[in-house]
């Protein structure tokens, strides 16, 4: 049997000697005196397992272990403290959110050695999700291993090829924008243009000059020509979302640019030839919207020549933890001062309890939340926003829209403190434009005046 690396930080080095010796059948041990030099050893070299010798009670002593510990996501760490530091209740909260376990003096170091082991074989389970979630989503960008999702991207792979129009279904927040990108990145247009265009978003007697460009002079303020989305996605993708909230009126000066391949801007006569690919979205039923009169149902057939029918989160048994690890994995690497490395148990449960109706969307806001106001190594069901007023909120049936706008509100509204109102700031640590903070600011009426 391979023997097992394990990582000790003792600063005396009397508990290290001790243990090189009872464990060195079954572990190769490495001691370390200080937090600087095992952090670099954890840079070169990945330890499964790490041991802390704690021989001082001092503030700043925790303070550099923790954030030893912090620092080192893959390596389960085990504390090896004496009896008395217990009765302190910050040395408490960090055993509680910073260690796998811990063991008092004096040593039993057969019961250590089980722990090792545990420890050991979780530490390779997360070694080992994070690599299948690497391989998971290297496909088509989108993570997924539950069977409805394996069978979703065999559907999506057939349609990558065929250059024809195709529509996406699905609930607000399952990453219909998402599958449109990977099917443009995937096809012989992915060289081309990929213009998306939300119709939800764009005010009605807009969306006609949105799409379609218009020549200077057209109307008042029209002040130099503009090139329309579709003409823009020539020889590429043009993506209309929420294409169930396109207006009636405008239906059919679509379905002719759709079929004639061929637009003409406002304010002029000529018919311009565009060569593009059309992929829409919608979380409506666009044949309930037909049969009610909303849709035309000719635009429809136009649309659904190939239909891709995206799961809601939900039915995707099995993918929401390894989503939840994958969204946390890459804010850590945008936010240089989170602190959070996983979950913790109450997380686990509340991740899989929940309904999800805001689906991918509301579970990357939760987490991104938590991530900006957690201070501790694991992320509890409360930093989450699982705690009992909005599980009450949610029981008593709030809409998903009012969920999902106190989410960003509080999201919005939390970042902007933490980078003392500097709206550029807080909107690049948000990921978003300038613009698109100022439009949040304004949507959700939130003040930016200290």
């Amino acid at each position: 049997m391979a023997l097992r690396n394990i990582l000790i930080f003792d600063p005396k080095g009397g508990i290290s000697e001790r243990l090189r010796e009872s464990l060195d059948e079954v572990a190769k041990c490495l001691h370390i005196e200080s937090a600087a030099d095992a952090q670099k050893v954890l840079r070169s070299t990945p330890y499964q397992v790490g041991l802390v010798v704690f021989d001082s009670d001092s503030e700043s002593a925790f303070r550099e272990v923790e954030l030893l510990v912090n620092s080192s996501s893959m390596t389960e760490w085990i504390a090896i403290v004496p009896p008395e530091s217990l009765s302190s209740l910050s040395f408490q909260a960090l055993l509680l959110t910073s260690f796998y376990d811990y063991h008092t003096l004096p040593l039993d170091v057969r019961r250590l050695g089980v722990t090792i082991g545990h420890a050991h074989g979780k530490a390779s389970l997360r070694r080992s999700v994070n690599e299948n979630q690497t391989t998971a989503s290297s496909r088509f960008g989108i993570c997924g291993e539950s069977p409805v999702m394996q069978s979703f991207f065999q559907r999506l792979e057939r349609v990558i090829d065929a250059d024809l129009t195709v529509l996406i279904s699905g609930e607000t927040g399952t990453g219909k924008e998402l599958v449109a990108q990977a099917i443009h990145k995937r096809s012989k247009r992915s060289q081309g243009p990929f213009v998306a265009v939300n119709c939800a978003a764009i005010p009605e007697n807009l969306i006609q000059a949105e799409l379609f460009g218009y020549e200077k002079g057209a109307f008042s303020g029209a002040g130099q020509r503009k090139i329309g989305s579709i003409e823009a996605a020539d020889e590429g993708v043009l993506f209309l979302d929420e294409i169930g909230d396109f207006p009636m009126s405008l239906q059919a000066n679509l379905l002719r640019a759709l079929q004639e391949r061929a637009i003409i801007r406002v304010g002029s006569v000529k018919s311009i030839p565009v060569d593009f690919r059309i992929i829409a979205a919608s979380h409506i039923d666009l044949l309930e919207a037909v049969k009610a009169g909303r849709f035309r149902e000719d635009l429809y057939y136009r649309l659904n020549v190939l239909h891709l029918i995206l799961p809601a989160l939900r039915e995707r048994a099995g993918d929401i933890l390894l989503l939840a690890e994958t969204i946390l994995k890459e804010l850590a690497s945008i936010h240089k001062n989170c602190r959070a490395t996983g979950f913790a148990p109450d997380a686990l449960q509340a991740l899989n309890n929940y309904h999800w109706p805001g689906n991918v969307r509301e579970l990357k806001n939760r987490i991104h939340r938590a991530v900006i106001l957690s201070e501790r190594r694991l992320i509890s069901a409360r930093d989450l926003g699982f705690d009992a007023e909005v599980q009450a909120s949610e029981e008593l049936g709030a809409t998903l829209e009012n969920a999902r706008a106190s989410l960003d509100r509080k999201i919005v509204e939390n970042c902007l403190r933490a980078n003392a109102n500097n709206v550029s700031k807080a909107a690049r640590q948000l990921g978003i434009s300038r613009v698109t903070m100022y439009r949040m600011l304004n949507k959700h009426s939130i003040a930016t005046a200290p």
